[in-house]
């Protein structure tokens, strides 16, 4: 888990939001209402919202969130958390204790902490699977 999350709040501008996951090197930003977590922004929803949509970049970011946020708990075991992403075809699952938000994992740390290539190869494909069927199931560049 990584424990320093990139936040913002959910009346951030698009563009701010996207220039602080350039600043901070991140893919994605938990949307937090009221000092509380309740969505997430991906690099990939800024561009297809601001690019591909027409979206103008000074409209708030939580209208463009991914809601509602799928949440594991800080005491949950690796397999507890590549399950809730399996299941809700996630990359990214922001890891909360209590009510706190107390890290994030993503789909590369749970590669990482596997500590199996083999494992880590098979974690990965189930998450990415999940996360992107259409990659999986239809032929790219069509």
């Amino acid at each position: 888990m990584t424990h320093s999350v990139v936040t913002a709040d959910c009346a951030a501008p698009l563009s701010e939001v996207g220039a602080l996951m350039r600043d901070r090197n991140v893919g994605s930003v938990v949307i937090c209402e009221h000092g509380h977590p309740v969505g997430v922004i991906t690099d990939r929803d800024l561009a297809l919202a601001v690019v591909a949509d027409g979206v103008d970049s000074e409209s708030s970011v939580g209208g463009h969130a991914t809601r509602p946020l799928v949440t594991g708990e800080a005491q949950m075991e690796l397999e507890e958390a590549v399950a809730l992403m399996v299941q809700h075809h996630i990359r990214r699952l922001p890891v909360l204790d209590g009510h706190e938000l107390a890290g994030i994992v993503t789909i590369d740390d749970l590669a990482v902490r596997a500590g199996d290539l083999e494992l880590a190869q098979h974690i990965t494909a189930e998450v990415a699977k999940a996360a992107l069927p259409e990659f999986f199931f239809h032929q790219r560049g069509g």
